[in-house]
């Protein structure tokens, strides 16, 4: 090994360029086995921005779970995508450009939207390339190219065929601000100052008021129907009469519901439509008129008079103005309510009525939610998320939308009838706008002209097929079937992602990969959290507390920001806090000195296995297997955090300061192998975690040496250690707890000397152990220089326990005692209070444990020195008679 300091700036560049251009992670295509393949569902980012440490996070997590499953025998599926198809990249080009897409032909804008795309993928290439991530970059994949074309266009056909889907011009979700058609998983609650309005409205005919309670007075104009609930007694003569609406004027039906929240404003609702989804059922149940008052832009329409044109937030206050000049806004008070809003850009969205696509959802939530249950969750608790939202559900998959960047439908209309016409599977990928249709005439009524769907589909449907996208899915014309060129990998094993698309990436997901294979797309999922900043708030670039990856990685290694990505427990939430990364960067330096203590100690890296270990040698050997038992079962359960924890605490503790300090005095045959045996074991441990210090050592010490028949490494096999063997356990045996004390035992012989500012090869002439260190006596006499040393397995040690003082517990004893307290403290300083059954007597009260402390003290009183180590008494003379 180098004599210097671990340069990780020199080094992680390096190895980060040498794993690209050796493809050192590369899939074995020809070699695939069913048996050993392993493949990773990883989540392909949205081109929306610059990478932010949320990426960072989510794929060190991937990472760690790719590089111990290839260490396993695992032919491991790392693959990498772009999710570059949809509003998120279409509303990117459009503030990158400061541009609109509707000022430009659909090819051009397409055109400057690959542009951009293409710009910002090849950053975020570099960077996650720059996370020493071991992505086979190989398989590398975009939602826009043909090839994934090609997929999602199949997925639509055959689900189509399969009658899962439909069009219908129906009520929608829609957003103002995108001006498109979203899915209800688009959408989610956010909390907004508002205003609650009592309205006027009168009875036709006779004059009679009543008052109606809303926070959107902008939709007086599309209001179609007043509901009044059946129970309410008070206003159930209303029922069956018409209602006029203020400033507009027209008549509507009064008609009661049992949908009615009568504990909500006056208890009277007008339906308007549309406003919410409850509007939308009582206009399909009561087949209501249809009056539409605000356009896809979020303006007024001609039904709303003079309010045509207005936006619906100027038409909100125009309208109260107007209402309360009239007389009749009765009352405007100030609220905070929940509102939908596009989860893209936080506008609140509309209910209008449009010509949608589907996915049929609702009729299988049963099935799907079945499908869930066949994964494995890590953690558990995630599988609720899911649940809930499937049993939520109250939409089909909308997943048409009006945009100009994203894949078209492969639909044609006829121009009489409006027959669907499907393109046929061999010609896809197809673009209806410039490609003819599969017929000259329309098989319905033989017209010869068609119009083309110019609507393109949600990105959603297209990245929820990545498993399929990955496993080559594709239309065999000539077999008349569907196939797979990777079969070996479907179901993929484990699909990792944020909490946060639960509904979104994942649900869909099982939909689209279930109906297409009848089977559930992965074995398992494992869901990570998402980073907080310091003071564990969400980041935002509002608020200035987002985490810039690259100044993180200017100021730290990666390997640091791994170690601080792996002290997450999975599914929760992770603050990002530099303390993390310094004690990453801590335990880099001590790998790294460490290593080159072991080479000083043990030159040969790979020592013959003598005929006899020390007892001290084979027990630290057993406790690594103990250790690689633990990790093992760690990591294959997603547990990060106590993978990591243990492992640095075993290795820090047990192995450094410790056995290491233990070995530095002893020239053995035993010590060499054992030294050399138990770095190799912890490099291969820490790889996962710590990719490149590990790889820096490794090629030091270990690329090119002999096989190490008693382990049975075969280094000449693995020039890289991640591609090394995960260890086998060695299985020795040796005294658990006599070892542990052993060690203690030493640890604490060893500070005496310190303190003393003796040297380590000082003679100690009688050293007495009162524990069972028994086996172990050879290595503590060896180690420490022990003339004499006495076990005493069994025996008490001369050493008594002596009450030092009392500590009241004033939170409890203050209450209760009061002016007493004062007699009570004297007593004690006093030494006059017994201590009975657990109980403080003092000043004439009886206290109970938990209201007081008791302060004690070992102490010996023969000739020597008392040391504490774990569970043994250890007495010390020196120069004893």
């Amino acid at each position: 090994m180098p004599s210097g300091e671990y340069d990780p700036d020199a080094a992680e560049a390096r190895w980060q360029r040498r794993w690209v251009d050796d493809e050192t992670f590369a899939y074995p295509e020809e070699t695939a086995d069913p048996d050993t393949a392993f493949a990773i569902d990883t989540p392909p980012p949205t081109v929306s921005g610059n990478l932010h440490w949320g990426h960072v996070y989510g794929s060190i997590l991937q990472d760690v779970v790719a590089r111990f499953h290839r260490m396993n025998g695992r032919d491991v599926l790392y693959p990498f995508g772009y999710d570059d198809n949809g509003i998120a990249s279409e509303r990117l080009t459009e503030r990158e450009l400061d541009i609109r897409h509707q000022d430009f032909e659909r090819r051009e804008f397409q055109r400057k939207c690959r542009e951009v795309c293409r710009e910002y993928e090849a950053d975020f290439t570099e960077k996650m390339q720059g996370m020493g991530l071991s992505i086979d970059w190989n398989n590398t994949y975009r939602t826009i190219s043909p090839e994934v074309q090609r997929v999602s266009q199949l997925s639509f056909v055959d689900l189509y065929d399969e009658g899962r889907e439909y069009r219908e011009q129906a009520p929608a979700i829609w957003c103002p601000e995108c001006e498109t058609a979203i899915s209800q998983v688009e959408t989610e609650d956010d909390e907004q100052d508002s205003h609650f309005h009592d309205i006027e409205f009168t009875v036709a005919g006779s004059g009679e008021g009543f008052t109606v309670s809303t926070t959107r007075p902008e939709l007086l104009p599309a209001c179609v129907a007043v509901f009044v609930h059946p129970d309410d007694d008070e206003n159930q003569h209303l029922v069956g009469g018409e209602a006029t609406i203020p400033l507009f004027g027209h008549d509507v039906p009064i008609i009661a519901d049992d949908r009615v929240d009568m504990e909500t404003g006056s208890g009277i609702v007008m339906c308007c439509t549309f406003g919410d989804q409850t509007d939308i059922e009582w206009y399909q149940a009561h087949d209501l008129d249809l009056r539409v008052a605000i356009d896809e832009s979020g303006h007024l329409t001609d039904v709303a008079g003079p309010y045509e044109g207005m936006h619906s937030s100027e038409a909100r206050e125009a309208i109260v103005s107007d209402l309360e000049d009239e007389g009749a806004l009765l009352d405007r008070r100030a609220i905070t309510h929940t509102v939908n809003v596009h989860e893209r850009c936080g506008v609140g969205v509309e209910f209008l009525v449009t010509e949608q696509w589907y996915i049929r959802v609702l009729d299988k939530r049963e099935e799907y939610l079945q499908a869930g249950r066949e994964m494995d969750w890590f953690p558990e608790k995630m599988f609720t998320r899911y649940e809930h939202w499937v049993e939520g559900l109250q939409w089909d998959w909308l997943i048409s939308r009006q945009r100009s960047s994203g894949i078209p439908f492969p639909v044609w209309y006829c121009a009489d009838c409006d027959r669907e016409i499907i393109a046929a599977k061999d010609d896809l990928p197809v673009d209806p706008l410039s490609d003819d249709p599969p017929v000259d005439a329309c098989p319905e009524c033989g017209h010869e002209e068609f119009v083309p769907e110019d609507d393109v589909l949600d990105t959603w449907a297209t990245s929820s097929l990545t498993p399929l996208i990955n496993a080559g899915w594709d239309w065999d014309e000539a077999a008349g079937e569907f196939t797979m060129d990777r079969p070996e990998i479907y179901p993929m094993d484990v699909r990792p992602q944020g909490h946060d698309i639960i509904s979104f990436w994942l649900f869909h997901t099982v939909i689209k990969c279930y109906e297409h294979t009848g089977e559930v797309p992965f074995e398992s999922t494992m869901i990570n959290g998402m980073v907080l900043d310091e003071n564990r708030e969400k980041m935002s670039k509002s608020k200035g507390n987002v985490v810039d990856p690259d100044a993180v990685m200017e100021q730290f290694p990666v390997d640091a920001a791994r170690f601080w990505a792996a002290g997450s427990s999975i599914g929760d939430d992770l603050p990002y806090q530099e303390k993390g990364l310094r004690a990453g960067e801590k335990l880099i330096r001590k790998l790294w000195n460490a290593s080159k203590l072991v080479e000083s100690l043990a030159p040969e890296p790979y020592p013959e296995q003598p005929d006899e270990l020390a007892e001290l040698d084979r027990w630290l050997l057993a406790e690594l297997d103990r250790e690689l038992e633990r990790l093992t079962e760690r990591l294959e359960r997603r547990e990060f955090s106590k993978a990591r924890d243990g492992l640095r605490t075993f290795f820090w503790g047990t192995f450094c300061d410790d056995y290491l300090e233990i070995a530095k005095q002893r020239e053995d045959a035993s010590a060499r192998y054992t030294l050399r045996t138990a770095h190799r074991r912890f490099l291969k441990l820490f790889a996962p975690l710590l990719a490149h210090v590990t790889e820096e050592i490794w090629h030091d010490e270990y690329a090119d040496g002999a096989a190490d028949g008693a382990s049975g490494e075969t280094p000449a096999a693995a020039e890289s250690i991640h591609l090394a063997d995960w260890p086998d356990p060695l299985g020795l045996e040796a005294d658990h707890d006599a070892g542990e004390l052993a060690m203690a035992v030493v640890g604490a012989l060893r500070k005496f000397k310190s303190d003393r500012q003796l040297p380590l090869n000082a003679a100690l002439d009688v050293v007495e152990v009162y524990g069972d260190v028994r086996g172990f006596e050879d290595d503590v006499t060896g180690v420490m220089h022990v003339e004499d040393l006495r076990v005493h397995p069994d025996a008490e040690a001369p050493v008594e326990t002596v009450t030092t003082g009392i500590d009241l517990e004033y939170a409890t004893v203050g209450p209760a005692y009061g002016g007493d307290v004062p007699d009570i403290e004297a007593a004690i300083e006093a030494g006059e209070y017994e201590l009975v059954d657990g109980e403080l007597h003092a000043a004439g009260h009886e206290l109970a444990p938990e209201e007081f402390t008791v302060e004690t003290d070992r102490r010996y009183r023969g000739d020597g020195e008392l040391l504490e180590a774990d569970d043994a008494a250890v007495i010390v003379r020196v120069d004893a008679e």
